[in-house]
């Protein structure tokens, strides 16, 4: 028997009256969260939940995510995290994908309507019975007459629970892909794969209790809810809850609650970089900061330097996906690291670069990365087909173009639906930014393929400028093919503003190709 909850029951043993989480004012220890998901717990048996039921859930960084999360897992559960910019058409196929017998809705915050897109997208879903908003307040009324809410689940029941026995290989989250192609796939993560990722997580950036993290990254997102708060809740580390990532809120919970290890994105580094106001003692914040991890997306080899040089700490990147639980690679400290690469197979994973014909290719050369190991999923939900094709003898394929290097190190080229494909000639966006971005002028960038009639695919670069300076289109274009071979530079570049975004900070390229 192995169920994830046991990470949360275990340190409310060790460090019962420990701040767990917290949220602005908001301190809750451990006993606290516990006794919280297993008042839910009780209030799901009692509706009916039983152990492989699917429980959705939409929330915003803030305890009462934890606390369902951990209670869907009590119960037998499997957890559905849902993203929370998702619209009413969009929840309604992802409760009806998954099977959803539940769901929780957290109210929203100023221009996000989660609860109203959320119950619409309800009310299509026939199979799921239950809906509950998640309140500011527990004992706040619902806003929408007759609906229930959280509060009133866990109203009158017990915080002691008999956690439900689960199997390890039992299904405790059913995490959906972004759905870049097609519509998202949920892939099935194990209660062993989820528990085994945390363990060596938190080996990663080399955590103990002694440690608080800064959780900006949105927990729905597979990266913070293994890498962060499963690996914190693990150790008994004090866990700070952002909702939504601005550079000078991160610095100021950063300085008030003496953070020690940060984990982002890309954007993220970047927006922090950028950040000008000398309102907080940089040094200060930096003395402290004994790590920082990077996932999501390849992080620009400048600003990876330019983030180091200010903040006096490492950034150690990785490379994961939703269907690795998510950690598959990582720049490991004992190993030693590459900036600019992914790093090695992290414990009990192998790692390959295949050709498309399933064969090995030679050091040096690119393919497509596959995985096999503890981390790979179960497969998607209800998808034989898809699961017949990503996963083949055990391996899982990823994807993504990569090379290893001499010394075992791995890096992302690009993901193969990204490439485009000039005249003939495979070019990897990825090289044609790392490029453009040592313009001293250039602050961020993007690459994608337009389609031509002379060419196939045209190369576009979108461009956002440092603040206050200027380089004209056909300069930034020159400059560029003077440092890579001539069918790779862009012959289009658009100034922009900002980058269209994710919720969880990437840059969504599928937006750039509509405009």
């Amino acid at each position: 028997m192995l169920n994830l909850s046991v990470l949360l029951e275990d340190s409310a043993k060790r460090f019962p009256t420990k701040d767990a989480f917290i949220f602005m004012d908001t301190h809750l220890s451990y006993a606290q969260i516990n006794g919280a998901a297993n008042q839910i717990a009780n209030g799901l048996k009692a509706l009916g939940i039983q152990r492989g039921d699917k429980v959705a859930l939409s929330c915003l960084n803030v305890p009462y995510f934890p606390m369902l999360y951990f209670g869907i897992l009590k119960a037998g559960a499997t957890v559905v995290p849902l993203s929370v910019l998702l619209k009413k058409e969009e929840v309604e196929y992802h409760l009806k994908d998954s099977e959803a017998k539940a769901y929780f809705c957290f109210l929203g915050a100023p221009g996000l309507p989660m609860l109203e897109e959320g119950y619409a997208g309800f009310q299509k879903a026939d199979a799921c019975k239950d809906f509950f908003v998640i309140t500011a307040k527990p004992t706040d009324a619902s806003p929408i007459e007759g609906v229930k809410t959280l509060g009133m689940l866990m109203g009158g029941q017990s915080p002691m629970a008999q956690t439900v026995p689960t199997s390890a290989e039992d299904t405790a989250v059913i995490i959906y892909t972004s759905g870049t192609t097609g519509r998202p796939k949920g892939a099935e993560l194990t209660h062993s794969n989820l528990t085994l990722n945390a363990i060596l997580s938190s080996d990663l950036f080399k955590g103990s209790s002694d440690d608080t993290l800064l959780i900006v990254l949105p927990l729905f997102h597979i990266f913070a809810m293994t890498v962060l708060m499963n690996a914190g809740i693990y150790l008994g580390t004090t866990n700070v809850l952002l909702p939504r990532f601005d550079a000078e809120a991160v610095l100021g919970l950063m300085d008030k609650h003496q953070v020690t290890c940060f984990a982002g994105v890309p954007t993220m580094y970047w927006g922090l970089l950028n950040y000008q106001n000398e309102k907080f003692d940089l040094e200060a914040i930096a003395k402290n900061l004994k790590m920082c991890l990077s996932g999501g997306a390849s992080l620009p080899i400048k600003v990876l330097e330019d983030f180091e040089t200010k903040f006096k700490v490492e950034i150690l990147e990785g490379y994961g996906m939703s269907e690795g639980s998510p950690v598959v690679t990582f720049n490991q400290t004992e190993i030693g690291r590459k900036p600019g690469s992914i790093g090695t197979p992290v414990w009990g994973v192998d790692v390959k670069i295949i050709d498309d014909n399933g064969k090995e290719v030679p050091t040096g050369e690119k393919g497509e990365i596959v995985y096999r190991g503890h981390n790979v999923m179960k497969g998607y939900y209800n998808k034989p087909e898809a699961n017949a094709k990503t996963i083949v003898d055990g391996w899982l394929h990823s994807g993504d173009v990569g090379i290893q290097d001499e010394d075992g190190f791995f890096y992302v080229v690009d993901r193969t639906k990204d490439m485009i494909i000039r005249g003939g000639l495979n070019v990897y966006p990825r090289e044609v930014e790392d490029v453009i971005m040592k313009n001293d002028a250039v602050s961020l960038v993007a690459v994608i393929g337009i389609p031509d009639d002379q060419y196939g695919e045209e190369i576009k670069a979108c461009v956002v400028l440092k603040e206050g300076q200027s380089i004209g289109e056909s300069e930034l274009m020159a400059w560029t093919k003077e440092r890579i071979a001539a069918y790779k530079y862009p012959r289009v570049i658009e100034f922009l503003d900002a980058l269209p975004q994710s919720a969880t900070g990437k840059i969504l390229k599928k937006e750039l190709r509509k405009g």
